[in-house]
C-alpha cells in the first residue's frame, strides 16, 4: 500500500501541472496570434462611452446586431447626460432589436445618471468604479478597461472564451468568474486583453459551438477535445 502523498508532494504536482498549462497556453497564443493578426474588438465604437453602451447592449445579442443599432444610437445619444435624461420608452424603442430592451434601456439611463452625478459625465478607469454603474458586471468592465483604456485587470470571458477554455482543457469551472481566475493563472498579463479576441475569432471561424472544424484546427494536437465534440 502506497503511503499517503505529502502536502509538499501535492504542491509540487500542482506546480508542475500549472507550469505545463502555462507552456501549452503559450503555444496556443503563438498559433492564434499568427492565425488572426487582425483580431480586435468586434463592437464598433469611438469613445469609452460608446464602448460601454455597446457592451451593455451586447448581452444576449450578437455584435453584428449591436453594431447595426448603435450606428444610429450613437448619433442620437452622444454624452452620458443624453442617456441620463432620455425618455425611457423612446430609448427602449431605439434598442428594441437587441433583446431584453426594457432592462437594457433602464440600465443605460441609470448608467448615464450615475456618470453625470458621480464621475463628471466621464467613464471611470477603475474596475471598482465601473462596477458601481447599472448594467455593468465584471465582463463589461474588463471589455471597457482593456479596449478603451489599455488596462488589463482581468480576462474577458464570454460564451466563446468559455467554450474554448473548456474544450482546450484550461478550465472546467462552472462560472465565468472562476474561468477567468483559471485563465489569469496561466496567461501572461500582456495577453489578457488580446486572448479573448483570439479565442472569439477562432471560435467563430473554427471552434464553433456546433460542428467544430477539428480536422482543420491549428490547435487540434493541443486540444483534448479534438474530434470528440
Amino acid at each position: 500500500m502506497k503511503p499517503p502523498q505529502s502536502n509538499s508532494s501535492s504542491a509540487n504536482a500542482d506546480n508542475h501541472d500549472l507550469a505545463a498549462q502555462r507552456r501549452r497556453m503559450q503555444t496556443v497564443i503563438r498559433r492564434l496570434r499568427r492565425a488572426y493578426p487582425d483580431a480586435h474588438c468586434s463592437l464598433n465604437y469611438r469613445t469609452p462611452l460608446e464602448l460601454l453602451v455597446a457592451t451593455i447592449l451586447s448581452a444576449q445579442c450578437t455584435d453584428e446586431r449591436v453594431n447595426l443599432v448603435t450606428r444610429e444610437l450613437f448619433q442620437k445619444y452622444r454624452t452620458a447626460a443624453d442617456y441620463a435624461r432620455a425618455d425611457l420608452e423612446t430609448l427602449q424603442e431605439d434598442i428594441r432589436s437587441t433583446g431584453f430592451y426594457r432592462n437594457k434601456a433602464k440600465a443605460l439611463q441609470g448608467m448615464g445618471q450615475r456618470l453625470v452625478a458621480h464621475f463628471g459625465g466621464e467613464v471611470p478607469r477603475t474596475m471598482e468604479d465601473l462596477l458601481t454603474l447599472p448594467g455593468v458586471a465584471r465582463k463589461t468592465a474588463n471589455v471597457v478597461l482593456g479596449n478603451a483604456f489599455g488596462q488589463a485587470p482581468g480576462v474577458v470571458v464570454d460564451t466563446h472564451v468559455t467554450r474554448l477554455a473548456k474544450r482546450l482543457g484550461f478550465s472546467a469551472a462552472p462560472t465565468p468568474e472562476k474561468i477567468e481566475r483559471d485563465l489569469m493563472a496561466i496567461v501572461p498579463r500582456q495577453h489578457y486583453v488580446m486572448l479573448p479576441h483570439w479565442f472569439i475569432f477562432h471560435g467563430r471561424a473554427v471552434c464553433r459551438a456546433r460542428n467544430p472544424q477539428c480536422q482543420s484546427c491549428i490547435l487540434a494536437d493541443l486540444c483534448p477535445s479534438a474530434g470528440q465534440v
